[in-house]
């Protein structure tokens, strides 16, 4: 098992480094999957994760506060809104934008009530 872990650590970790350069892959929920997987097959390897200067804070401010930034809500948001504009403009049946809607919807609702840090409510 702690081969199978720590393959996930890195695969997810090899996602959320992507998700800096990339729009539309997200950084945080991988930031989280590698922490999670680490802390079943590298304890090394979770404490620099979780005390990293770039990748920690995001993992902190979950962990602690359930918290999501306000720059990490408006980029995910943003990119929700294209993403199913984009599908629009490609003429994807009105089934699956309805589909798609509903599914950022609920997601978008999730983000927007997550405290945005340690002492926001939003």
């Amino acid at each position: 098992m702690r081969l199978f872990w720590l393959s996930v650590g890195y695969v997810a970790l090899a996602c959320g480094v992507a998700g800096i350069f990339l729009p539309l892959v997200p950084t945080t929920p991988f930031l989280l999957l590698a922490a999670f997987s680490f802390a079943r097959s590298s304890p090394a390897l979770h404490d620099w994760l979780v005390t990293h200067p770039r990748f920690g804070p995001p993992i902190h401010n979950w962990n602690h506060h359930g918290a999501v930034s306000g720059r990490a809500k408006v980029a995910a948001i943003a990119v929700m809104i294209l993403t199913l504009g984009g599908s629009a403009v490609m003429g994807v049946s009105l089934g699956i934008l309805a589909t798609q809607a509903a599914v950022m919807l609920a997601v978008a609702a999730f983000l927007l009530t997550r405290p945005s840090g340690p002492d926001q409510t939003a």
